[in-house]
């Protein structure tokens, strides 16, 4: 089995790639330091990202390490509007929300929203039946069993690519059990959530596992703290790791890649389609 992803008016086949952007309504995110925080800078970023091509626009409203809290009625006050702005102006391109919550989700899909990011390995068992009830797509991910916003203190599994795995299927299987569309779901190993660098590198060196399923595989590897520590680089000096990693997981099969920088990813997604077209034809 090897679903095409459908979110909305966009399209994914398998060996296919898509590009999702991100774009943070935070004032404190750890790589741009709240500088689309402001509706307007949030909405000319998003331009941006499309023109670079960009299928899809992540929207988020809570940073996701620790710092300020953040309650509902505040996070859907960032999100919400943004998502009716990027629908009406961009009507190509799939709208997703990075949100661990139930209540925002019921939000953002009256906004228009296609997709639900949810990077905390479904923390709110409400949320997978709100996104079967309104449409809505979902990215089923590995967080640890982590509180949302919380670190990690020396995480420890026996394989961390089997045990990922093995819980992404179960949300998966939980969510088409509760009405999500099997083509509209995308499993997350969710480099660094509950994991430590060698966790995020080994499954990035072996993410064919996760592909195997069938699933469509969304990797979320920008500018992370693994890629930091791997190369002892702060986090404005990431690039070049950053494209090395999404290089790798496209040769392996990811489908999906969540990036800060679209251009510079779709040149590395352009090189390794042409080697691995170049190999298909002898």
């Amino acid at each position: 089995m090897s679903l095409t992803l459908r979110l909305g008016p966009v399209q994914v086949p398998p060996g296919s790639f898509a590009v999702m952007a991100v774009i943070n309504r935070t004032p404190d995110s750890f790589y741009d330091n709240g500088a689309t925080y402001a509706f307007g800078a949030a909405l000319e970023a998003a331009g941006r990202a499309v023109s670079d091509g960009a299928q899809i626009i992540d929207i988020g409203g809570v940073k996701a390490g620790e710092g300020e809290e953040v309650g509902v009625s505040e996070e859907i006050r960032r999100v919400a509007g943004l998502v009716s702005a990027v629908r009406e102006r961009y009507p190509g391109v799939a709208v997703s929300v990075d949100t661990w919550r139930a209540e925002v989700a019921l939000a953002v899909a009256d906004a228009g929203a296609h997709l639900i990011n949810d990077a905390w390995g479904g923390v709110d068992p409400a949320l997978a039946q709100v996104a079967a009830d309104r449409g809505l797509g979902l990215v089923c991910s590995h967080a640890g069993g982590l509180a949302p916003r919380t670190v990690a203190r020396d995480p420890r599994y026996r394989d961390v690519v089997g045990e990922v795995t093995a819980y992404v299927t179960s949300q998966v299987e939980r969510a088409v059990a509760a009405g999500v569309a099997p083509e509209a779901i995308l499993i997350d190993p969710a480099h660094d959530f509950g994991k430590d660098t060698r966790h995020s590198l080994e499954l990035t060196r072996r993410l064919d596992v996760m592909v195997a399923t069938g699933w469509p595989v969304l990797v979320a590897l920008s500018n992370k703290d693994f890629i930091g520590e791997a190369l002892a680089r702060p986090v404005t000096e990431r690039t070049e790791g950053t494209l090395a990693a999404v290089a790798v997981s496209a040769w392996l099969g990811a489908r999906v890649f969540r990036v800060h920088n679209v251009a510079a990813a779709w040149q590395a997604l352009a090189a390794v389609t042409a080697m691995r077209d170049a190999g298909a034809g002898g």
